[in-house]
């Protein structure tokens, strides 16, 4: 009788409970990671982060020396095959808060595992608590769980052997896998705990102030968020490393709101554990019957960063080059999508899914649905692309990086370039409508209507009725400890 961990959104050797109990247990056990073909074809899943989970676990084979066996399988046919063939006793694993189809899958699990007498024992994750109603004394359990010890997890009891299986990948598959682009973060956990002692050794030190800007946000902000997303570091481990320097003089004030940034973090997950319909329809339903427009050229334009505003092109661009943006500027995607095109938040959430490095369904859903307003419960925030790019990109460094057609055009006119005069884009070689596009909407005309429309809305009765039930279930009461 063999004991299996399986690893999910949890691909580090440090800091892991699911290996820490394995070892405990004092009886043999392996490491399975599952590539499954049915959740690998679902709409949010894109060849990036498939390239990113496969690096990660070569990276704990690499670096830790410990045998992790890839299966391209379905969980029910793998798990079966292994019981077949070795008997499992137990399986140890972390509790996942992804995507209905997640849920089902660990449902279908739950009974197989039943039947065949295997104990599935199941691990919290990041101080996200499973089956809570409401949010009372949450941040005071969320509090005590990130100030644990964490695991220094050993490997005595890990069986090393190769395992004969048939769950391979098809050839084709597999090469796509291995050719990591190097414009994407590396993947892995060593890498991770790189990143954390760059940050909050010497890169923090300008993490507040460089936050919103597109180019410098680049090195100033963690970088951690994919090496969370899939768990090549535990949120514990790097709560703690920063905490250590809060009272640092030079970076302390950096690294204070870093930490505020990782309890919201937690935050979202928790919304979307208790909610996961977040990823399918209007958390408000009131929404339901808003008027959307429906335009396939402007989804298509803002998809290809071809939208004429110079910033949100930028963007969407360096978001298909690097897996990464900052906040603010992801916020501003959004944005431009439902406020100003007024398209559906559901025709593009897929489109970002895809192009985020550091997907996480939890922080992707819940704040997708915040910035296109249609949680109801917050603020509109609509964000002007122009003001924005005057604000955050001053000099135009970064649109110029990522839309060289722009690379000629002065500060003064990179914002607007369609403001220029036709003997101005001539003698720069860079015509508006030709070389790049007209902006596919008047700003100023549009901002009138989409306030309109919006602000009406969310001062609606009907959504105010909603906004009631939604906050007894997600919001963080304001006297919780920690």
């Amino acid at each position: 009788m063999v004991n299996v961990v399986w690893l999910k959104r949890d691909i580090r050797a440090h800091d892991h409970a699911a290996l820490a109990a394995a070892e405990a247990a004092g009886q043999p056990y392996i490491i399975v990671y599952l590539f499954e073909p049915n959740l690998m074809a679902l709409p949010d899943t894109s060849l990036r982060h498939l390239q990113f989970q496969y690096h990660s676990v070569q990276d704990i084979i690499k670096n830790r020396g410990l045998q992790i066996h890839i299966c391209y399988g379905e969980a029910l046919s793998v798990f079966t095959s292994l019981q077949n063939s070795m008997s499992i006793g137990t399986v140890y694993s972390y509790q996942e808060s992804g995507i209905k189809e997640t849920w089902d899958r660990d449902k279908t699990m739950a009974a197989y595992f039943a039947v065949e007498n295997i104990d599935w024992q199941e691990f919290q994750r990041d101080g996200i608590q499973r089956g809570i109603k409401n949010r009372k004394n949450w941040d005071k359990a969320w509090f005590l769980q990130t100030h644990a010890i964490p695991h220094d997890n050993t490997f005595k009891y890990l069986l090393n052997d190769p395992l004969d299986h048939t769950f391979t990948f098809p050839e084709e598959l597999l090469e796509q896998l291995k050719d990591y682009p190097a414009e994407f973060q590396p993947a892995g956990e060593s890498y991770a705990f790189k990143y954390l002692s760059s940050f909050v050794n010497t890169r923090a030190v300008n993490y507040s102030k460089h936050i919103s800007k597109p180019e410098f946000s680049r090195k100033s902000c963690s970088r951690l968020s994919p090496y969370l997303a899939w768990g090549n570091i535990s949120h514990r481990v790097a709560y703690l490393n920063m905490y250590a320097k809060i009272k640092d003089p030079k970076i302390g004030f950096g690294i204070k709101n870093a930490i505020t940034r990782l309890r919201w973090h937690c935050h979202f997950i928790q919304k979307f554990e208790m909610e996961c319909s977040y990823a399918y329809k209007n958390l408000n339903p009131a929404y339901d019957n808003f008027a959307w427009r429906s335009s396939d050229v402007h989804l298509e334009a803002w998809k290809a960063g071809q939208t004429g505003y110079p910033l949100v092109d930028a963007c969407m661009r360096c978001l298909k080059v690097t897996g990464w943006v900052n906040f603010r500027m992801r916020s501003m995607l959004v944005s431009f999508l439902c406020h100003h095109l007024l398209l559906d938040w559901k025709v593009g959430v897929h489109h970002l899914a895809n192009l985020f490095l550091d997907y996480e369904p939890g922080i992707h859903y819940t704040q997708f649905q915040m910035q296109a307003s249609t949680a109801g419960i917050n603020t509109i925030r609509i964000y002007n692309p122009i003001k924005q790019s005057e604000e955050q990109d001053v000099a135009g460094t970064f649109i110029k990086k990522y839309v060289p057609e722009l690379a000629n055009v002065p500060i003064e006119h990179i914002h607007s370039p369609w403001l220029m005069s036709i003997e101005m884009q001539e003698e720069l070689g860079v015509k508006i409508g030709e070389h790049y596009p007209t902006p596919i909407i008047n700003y100023d005309e549009n901002l009138k209507e989409t306030k309109l429309l919006l602000w009406n809305m969310h001062k609606s009765p009907e959504v105010k009725q909603y906004n009631k039930q939604i906050l007894i279930k997600h919001a963080r009461p304001s006297n919780t400890n920690g």
